[in-house]
């Protein structure tokens, strides 16, 4: 029997090798060392500078932030405890959507209640955290009622013991509602509630700390850090180009550049600009200093500059503001973006106020201070009269 005419000769089996089930197709592999393209123009497609609908989002995003800022000032125009209630109310959101992160709805329809634990398990943080913050002056400032008086202070004198044992109880509560084939997730959410209790009060607490040592030290980093993402976010949208990170896909380093750059020169300037009216303390008064010759007479017309103390501090704020926290964000992003807020400014802020600008030595305001903030009315009573004992005795030495 002849063969079809241009078919190719048969070959046995034998010879051909072995069948396998992928013959007939060719698979190739992507090497390596292989640039994604499509991957790259995906994420040049997320770019501000690439986006069509840029300039309505910028509107949108304008009109939004105007909201927010008169807010802003309204409440830091009101005073140390509306900021403080500011920063609780948005440390309960922060706390909200975290704990929502590894939820699942079916186990929790079995384990009623365990939501309540949680937020037990936060409000023993905040009672922890923020009861060392209290103190008999600022009770004075909000109330003069005796018997409210009386209750803060005693909230004040047990708030250790009251938060040990609250969170005992919740401890109790938390062996006695485990559940057979439930370990595994019930463990699992009783460690991402202390992880979260760590992440927010670790840093939020230190914001605080900032309002009650100013509010200028809590205004100032966070100044910074709104003008860092404003100019971050003009910059990206006019000239970025090169993606910066994959966490956030929008970032771009023209960006992250012009913001640094745009952060440093406002954090020195307008700190010159005389629009700070507070007591006049050393770190707000001028020092002069001189200029070379060939700058006062050819590039300007002055023969020395004034320089506030502060404005040097500000300098190094804005430097961490601009490079350093910037990564808060980059893990917020890989964090599903669940505390926009960077409060990694807050800790950093805080600690550089505490090493480089307050006195390492006692004065006598942080001494009455410390009196005012620790002491009973009673106490303090007692202490006046001693001091004025003392004072008598060495008066007599004297003359």
């Amino acid at each position: 029997m002849q063969k079809e005419h241009g078919s190719a000769p048969t070959t046995p089996t034998s010879a051909r090798g072995p069948t396998t089930p992928t013959s007939g197709r060719v698979r190739h592999r992507r090497r390596s060392n292989e640039f994604n393209f499509e991957i790259s123009k995906t994420n040049g497609d997320h770019l501000l500078i690439n986006d069509h609908n840029k300039y309505r989002s910028m509107w949108i995003r304008a009109c939004s932030s105007m909201w927010m800022l008169g807010g802003f000032l309204l409440i830091v125009y009101l005073g140390h405890l509306y900021i403080l209630a500011m920063v609780v109310v948005i440390q309960i959101f922060m706390a909200s959507e975290l704990f929502n992160l590894l939820r699942r709805a079916h186990e929790d329809k079995r384990l009623p209640g365990f939501r309540i634990l949680n937020w037990h398990f936060y409000f023993t943080a905040m009672l922890f955290v923020y009861g060392r913050i209290l103190s008999h002056q600022l009770v004075n400032t909000v109330t003069s009622d005796k018997i409210f008086y009386r209750l803060v202070s005693k909230l004040i004198k047990y708030q250790m013991v009251i938060c040990y044992f609250s969170y005992i109880a919740g401890f109790m509560w938390f062996i006695l509602t485990l559940k057979k084939k439930m370990y595994k997730y019930q463990f699992g959410q009783f460690a991402w509630t202390h992880m979260i209790l760590i992440v927010v009060f670790t840093q939020s607490a230190f914001t605080v700390a900032n309002i009650f040592e100013g509010i200028f030290w809590f205004l100032l980093p966070a100044s910074l850090i709104a003008v860092n993402d404003v100019a971050a976010y003009f910059f990206g949208f006019f000239f970025g180009k090169t993606p910066l990170i994959k966490l956030s896909p929008k970032k771009t380093w023209e960006g992250f550049i012009g913001a640094s750059v745009a952060t440093t020169i406002s954090a020195f300037v307008d700190l010159s600009t005389g629009w700070l009216h507070c007591d006049p303390g050393p770190l707000f008064k001028p020092e002069y200093y001189p200029l070379p010759g060939w700058i006062s007479g050819w590039v300007l017309p002055w023969k020395e500059i004034a320089i506030l103390p502060v404005q040097w501090h500000a300098l190094c704020l804005s430097l961490f503001a601009s490079i350093i926290a910037p990564f808060g964000g980059f893990f917020a992003s890989g964090f599903k973006r669940a505390f926009k807020i960077k409060m990694v400014m807050a800790v950093f802020a805080y600690i550089y106020h505490q090493s480089f600008i307050v006195p390492q030595d006692y004065t006598v305001e942080m001494i009455m201070n410390e009196i005012l903030r620790s002491l009973t009315l009673e106490e303090q009573q007692n202490l006046y009269d001693k001091l004025g004992h003392i004072l008598q005795e060495r008066m007599v030495e004297l003359y």
